[in-house]
């Protein structure tokens, strides 16, 4: 089953912010999404109930609702200290 994908606005916003390179790289993993939600090597996000990708030092946060097909990307960031705070 294929899901759909969704951006929010700020993280189409991250995302249009990002570097050539990077926007590719990261718009792949994103695409990828649609096939399988839950890849090898994603990771729960403790209480929120989200799920990030590894990307080099970014970071995909994101949920996703198997009953409703659909992947919600929340955020694209640069990993560091703060990068979870307020999800």
């Amino acid at each position: 089953m294929k899901y759909e994908v969704r951006l929010r606005p700020a993280a189409q916003k991250e995302l249009d912010d990002l570097a050539e390179q990077d926007y590719r790289k990261i718009s792949g993993i994103i695409n990828t999404l649609s096939e399988d939600p839950r890849p090898p090597r994603v990771k729960k996000l403790a209480e929120s109930g989200l799920w990030r990708v590894r990307v080099g030092q970014f970071r995909v946060v994101y949920s996703a609702d198997d009953k409703a097909l659909l992947v919600t990307i929340v955020r694209v960031v640069r990993r560091r200290e703060d990068s979870y705070r307020g999800l």
